[in-house]
């Protein structure tokens, strides 16, 4: 049984980032995407909805009082750049309060503490690599990158390359901690304040460097606690 979902927020961006973690969860089925409280309610109308993603800080009405006007209100995961409304969130019987930038794992914890809705154990080590993906804004337009085709990725001061195995490197505006939030933890490693890496990648590496593409990247001493998942990957 699929969990049908409905996506409410004004932030573009962060619509993005949630519906990419959500093309990787094939449990829950994406019905629509608001960008206010009055779109929402126009789309409950059309839709049997079961999990809203619901922002907190939008135009003409706030997600709480949008909640509170439900008779009877689906499941509710709260997702908002705001700390100081989770006690409100959670008098709403909300199922959690999600601090953006949401990522993957994060969301999945969320979603697995639905228990009246029949859904396998979900976990970020499900995640098909061949069929993971996430979209970037670049040269005007959303790109869509898969996992397996991120080699590593290089901060860049208010950019980051994007080096992949079968295209040109890809240049984002984008921090490399909000990037960092985009991958999945059990396929990428960030080794460096600079450097992300994808780990099936890693061709060789030490305690203090790996190799990917003849090109050796430093592991940066606050980083050294990766070194436990590449040994792990290489089932050292």
């Amino acid at each position: 049984m699929k969990i049908n979902c409905l996506i409410v927020d004004d932030e573009p961006l962060a619509v993005s980032v949630l519906e990419t973690h959500l093309a990787n969860m094939p449990a829950l089925s994406l019905a629509a995407s608001c960008s206010n409280a009055f779109e929402a309610m126009e789309a409950l109308k059309m839709h049997s909805i079961d999990l809203i993603f619901l922002d907190i800080h939008m135009p003409k009405l706030m997600g709480q009082e949008f909640l509170r006007t439900l008779r009877n209100p689906p499941k509710v995961i709260f997702t908002t750049a705001y700390k100081e409304y989770a006690i409100d969130a959670f008098e709403l019987d909300a199922v959690d309060y999600l601090l953006k930038p949401v990522t993957l794992e994060r969301l999945l914890k969320a979603v697995n503490k639905i228990s009246n809705v029949q859904l396998p154990e979900l976990k970020p080590e499900a995640i098909v690599e061949n069929e993971g993906f996430v979209y970037f804004r670049a040269d005007r337009k959303m790109v869509k990158v898969a996992y397996k085709d991120i080699v590593y990725v290089e901060s860049m001061k208010d950019y980051v390359k994007i080096v992949r195995s079968a295209e040109k490197p890809l240049l984002v505006k984008q921090s490399i901690s909000s990037l960092e939030d985009l991958l999945p933890a059990p396929l990428f490693a960030r080794i460096h304040r600079s450097y992300i890496v994808a780990i099936n990648k890693i061709a060789a590496f030490t305690s203090h460097d790996v190799e990917i593409n003849d090109i050796e990247i430093p592991i940066g001493r606050q980083y050294a606690y990766q070194l436990e998942k590449i040994t792990k990957s290489a089932k050292i």
